[in-house]
C-alpha cells in the first residue's frame, strides 16, 4: 500500500487531467473496499473520488498533487470509519 505522498511523488510528472487520474488510477488499484464490504452498498474509494473532486470543484481548485492525494486519503478514512 502507498501512501498519499508516495502516489504523489509517483504521478507528479504528470500535469493536469493527466495526473489526476493517475491518482485515481493508483487509489483504485490499492482499493480493497471488496473485502470488507459497507452493507455490501458502495465503493469507499469511488465515492470519496466523487465527493472530492466535486469539492475541489465548488472550490475552485485543480484536483492535482499532494493536496488531492491527501483529500482523497482523508475522505476514504471518514467514509469507512463513519459507517457502522
Amino acid at each position: 500500500m502507498k501512501t498519499a505522498s508516495q502516489i504523489a511523488d509517483a504521478t507528479e510528472h504528470l500535469d493536469g487531467l493527466a495526473n489526476t487520474r493517475a491518482i485515481n488510477a493508483a487509489f483504485r488499484d490499492q482499493d480493497e473496499s471488496h473485502l470488507y464490504p459497507i452493507n455490501g452498498r458502495f465503493n469507499a474509494t469511488e465515492r470519496a473520488i466523487r465527493r472530492t473532486r466535486k469539492h475541489f470543484r465548488d472550490c475552485g481548485m485543480a484536483c492535482t498533487g499532494l493536496e488531492y492525494c491527501l483529500a482523497l486519503d482523508g475522505e476514504i478514512s471518514r467514509i469507512v470509519n463513519a459507517v457502522i
